[in-house]
């Protein structure tokens, strides 16, 4: 393929990368690539497009989560169940590092477009696979949304109050969880191929991504037969660590759990018996006597506004947080100065706030090119590319299959 698909600077200059996906997973994986460098070309139906163009707050018809979802991607409208479609994705494999995808299992195969297919055009292709339950196993067919990932893979069990019904963290994070393994995953598998000439399948469960993140849960389970239950807003086992009622109605975050912190904090508040009690020296000693700190800490709080709070434990450097919502978030200086509020311009030309990137490199940092564009922006640029002339395109699109 011709130079018009190379991306802009960033470590992943030069890798081109082809999405196959819907809504929140794959996309999410494919972004983060883009805003490194990789130029990526989103495979959308013609008729619609992604369904996320329509999920939650729209402007003019457009999502706004949209703008930021597929920003720095090429949209081209191709119909998968399409023949010609299938051949245009076949040529851009040909040409490509990666493959994104978070179909049901078999439904690659079943467009002539599967590991097997793909992976003959271009032995040094890696193809990312995001499902609910992975590419194997007798749960591979069920449809598996993230909700059912956080679920099977231990998150929701733990969320919540322990006198209500489990409960779900306010966005989609184990949809989220599964596109950073896939990223992950690609990047090793790219240094592999580099080094050994061939590329191969990243196979990412949404249950088995959240899994990953479950710390403890197995190993106590198979020792002490123990199932750890919701704890609201504390983390059980590990003193103090929790939300705290404040005098003004607001609560704060303290997290004064390590052994010098923790005598810090019991001496700002005034509480030197318990800085100098030699059985809370040790966490394993705090967790016996929870309800004691607990409620000594909280009936400190509670005498106090939210801002005294914060600056009184600030200057006894423990950590301490305000709860942000999104307008605290976008008035917070740490915030500006580190440009994670970023503006943008959508197709139409008004600018947009949207977050900044993550990580921060120092040398090769990410950027932000365009937000997600109109449906098909790219479709004759990237057709042109693979030598479909104007004559050939207007045929495609005559047959629907672009």
């Amino acid at each position: 393929m011709t130079g018009v698909f190379m991306g802009a600077g960033g470590p992943l200059r030069g890798i081109r990368v082809i999405e196959m996906g819907t809504l929140i997973a794959g996309p999410f994986c494919a972004r983060l690539m883009g805003e490194f460098g990789a130029e990526v070309i989103k495979i959308e139906a013609p008729q619609g497009g992604d369904p996320l163009r329509t999920w939650r707050k729209l402007h003019d018809g457009t999502s706004l989560w949209w703008y930021v979802q597929a920003r720095n991607k090429k949209s081209v409208t191709v119909n998968l169940k399409h023949p010609a479609g299938q051949e245009i994705v076949r040529r851009l494999v040909k040409g490509a590092d990666v493959v994104v995808e978070n179909f049901r299992p078999g439904a690659l195969e079943g467009w002539n477009l599967g590991w097997e297919q793909v992976s003959a055009l271009n032995p040094r292709l890696v193809m990312v696979r995001l499902s609910g339950f992975g590419q194997t196993g007798p749960y591979r067919d069920r449809p598996g949304f993230g909700a059912i990932g956080e679920s099977m893979g231990g998150l929701r069990h733990l969320t919540g109050f322990p006198d209500r019904a489990p409960c779900r963290v306010g966005v989609s994070i184990g949809d989220s969880i599964a596109a950073l393994h896939g990223v992950i995953g690609a990047l090793m598998a790219l240094r592999h191929r580099d080094n050994a000439g061939k590329g191969q399948v990243v196979d990412v469960a949404l249950y088995e991504s959240v899994f990953n993140l479950m710390e403890s849960l197995l190993p106590e389970y198979d020792m002490f037969n123990f199932v750890r239950q919701r704890s609201g807003a504390s983390l059980p086992g590990i003193v103090p660590s929790n939300t705290y009622p404040t005098g003004d109605g607001k609560y704060v975050v303290i997290g004064a759990n390590a052994d010098s912190i923790f005598k810090r904090m019991m001496a700002a508040i005034g509480r030197q018996d318990l800085a100098n009690n030699p059985a809370m020296a040790k966490n394993d000693g705090r967790v016996a006597h929870t309800d004691e700190i607990e409620d000594a800490i909280a009936a400190w709080t509670s005498g106090r506004a939210l801002d005294e709070v914060v600056e009184t434990l600030e200057r006894a450097e423990v950590p301490v947080g305000r709860i942000y919502d999104i307008a605290d978030i976008v008035a917070d200086s740490h915030y500006q100065a580190r440009e994670m509020i970023r503006e943008a311009p959508m197709p139409d030309g008004r600018p947009l706030k949207v977050p900044g990137i993550v990580p921060r490199l120092s040398d090769t940092p990410g950027e932000i090119r365009w937000l997600g564009p109109r449906l098909g922006t790219h479709t004759a640029e990237v057709l042109s590319a693979l030598g479909y002339d104007d004559a050939a395109q207007r045929a495609l699109r005559d047959q629907g299959a672009i």
